[in-house]
């Protein structure tokens, strides 16, 4: 049998066949198309160059936000005050004739001076408008207006009101101007031409500002539900955090006022927040932290209050808190700086007259106390005043004049009729020393209603009063049931 293998004619075997130049091409296209893929497949992924997002638009400068904010009557914060202060100071050494400048300066100084209590920038404040009416003496309501806000800071609520009518006069529909006057007639216990002024400028203007200046004259006549309303309003419709953090803490304040130290926290908690440099907010803190019984936490925001430049009232505050817990030592510690701080303000021409009148009457001398007490009812008779002059006069055994001016204090002469549980108090201990029973149970029963936190010293002798009173005889009429 054959062996195939062996066949001649498949052997020697056929040489393959060549693939033809066409072919050969494609192959080398194929070859070279999948080197070139592979080298991509297999090469590191190349970082796209990263596409850099438009840069922000630069906010406003803080000196031109103040500015916008002292125009339209609203709180400014400290860094845009120091800013605008700064800007105009060295706009006017290259403009010195500049009129609306000196105002803007001198508005800018009253401002930053009523946030820190320095009273240096009172001064500066008054140069600088004096000089812009020198430059400009007419129509120069802006300077006007500008004094009529430094003369409350003052507490020179009279010269306020003479500057804030000026002002309007100068230019009768600047309702900005409508805001030191409504303050001046506050502080003179004027609350039907305060009022009055606040119907004026609600027929010119609405706004956040307008709403807290009507909270304030509602706080004043004694309807506190109205003013924590127009606050809530304004507090939701503010321009600026510092702006709202204002409103805040005055809410808080009548939230303290109403007996309700929780929620007068969450204000001044949320004020603070906003506004961390909010010092007066940080004394509110304390006063609702000692309501609350949270003692450490209180003495903690007072120190943050009174840093640098203390007030004298949260000086007194503190004071009478360490006397309240025994710390009597600590206590005279913040009665001496009072006593110094009130010495420089005075120099510095504030009137401090009403605070250092009430620490006379309770830590110090009553007797000049009546004597600061009576000038300054005689030159600007306010509610506020009236209360001091009413306990001084009380503290130094005059009981029958003291009456007369609680009852002012307490009463709604003049269209007033503030719900003040210290008021309250201080009637009820003098009508108490009258023998008149019946009213100062009243009146000590409205202290503790009004607000059971109103001082840390006064509600327990409010207290210990009220209980030697006894409760009110079953039959008989009403002893003096008109309060007099």
């Amino acid at each position: 049998m054959e062996n195939p293998l062996q066949s001649p004619a498949l052997w020697p075997p056929a040489r393959p066949r060549r693939p033809s130049r066409l072919l050969r091409r494609v192959l080398l296209v194929l070859l070279v198309v999948a080197g070139v893929l592979g080298a991509v497949l297999l090469a590191p992924p190349v970082e796209q160059p990263a596409v850099k997002a438009p840069a922000p638009a630069p906010g406003p400068a803080p000196g031109s936000v103040a500015l916008t904010a002292l125009s339209t009557g609203a709180p400014a914060s400290l860094p845009g005050l120091t800013a605008l202060i700064a800007e105009r100071e060295r706009h006017l050494r290259a403009q010195p004739r500049d009129a609306g400048a000196w105002a803007v300066l001198g508005a800018a100084y009253v401002e930053r001076g009523r946030r820190t209590a320095d009273e240096a920038d009172h001064a500066k404040a008054e140069k600088a408008l004096r000089t812009s009416l020198r430059l400009r003496p007419e129509r120069n309501a802006r300077a006007l207006e500008g004094l009529a806000a430094l003369a409350n800071e003052r507490r020179d609520f009279l010269a306020a009101r003479s500057w804030g009518e000026k002002a309007l006069r100068a230019e009768p529909g600047r309702w900005t101007a409508y805001a030191p006057l409504i303050d001046a007639c506050i502080g003179l216990g004027d609350h039907e031409a305060a009022q009055d002024a606040l119907d004026r400028l609600l027929r010119l203007h609405h706004s956040p500002a307008v709403m807290a200046k009507a909270a304030a004259v509602y706080r004043h006549r004694g309807w506190r539900e109205d003013a924590a309303a127009q606050l809530s309003d304004a507090a939701a419709s503010a321009a600026s955090p510092v702006e709202r953090a204002a409103y805040l803490e005055q809410a808080g304040d009548i939230a303290f006022e109403r007996g309700n130290p929780e929620e007068a926290l969450r204000y001044f908690d949320a004020a603070l927040r906003l506004d961390p440099g909010r010092r007066t907010a940080a004394a509110g803190r304390g006063r609702t932290l000692a309501a609350l019984g949270r003692t450490a936490e209180a003495l903690r925001a007072y120190r943050r209050a009174l840093a640098q430049r203390p007030r004298p009232e949260h000086l007194l505050e503190l004071g009478e808190l360490y006397q309240s817990l025994g710390r009597q030592q600590e206590a005279a510690a913040q009665y001496d700086l009072l006593r110094a701080r009130i010495r420089r303000s005075t120099a510095a021409g504030v009137d401090d007259a009403l605070v250092l009148g009430r620490f006379e009457a309770d830590h110090g001398d009553p007797e000049s106390a009546v004597r600061r007490l009576r000038a300054e009812w005689q030159r600007q008779p306010g509610t506020a005043v009236a209360d001091a002059l009413a306990w001084a006069l009380h503290r130094t055994g005059r009981d029958e004049e003291a009456l007369t001016f609680a009852r002012k204090a307490t009463e709604t002469a003049g269209g007033g009729g503030v719900r003040n549980a210290l008021y309250a108090y201080h009637r009820g201990m003098i009508e108490r020393s009258l023998g008149r029973p019946g009213p100062a149970r009243r009146h000590l029963e409205k202290a503790l209603r009004t607000n059971p936190y109103f001082s840390p010293l006064a509600v327990s002798e409010a207290q210990t009063a009220l209980a030697a009173l006894g409760e009110p005889p079953v039959t008989g009429a009403p002893e003096d049931v008109t309060g007099r």
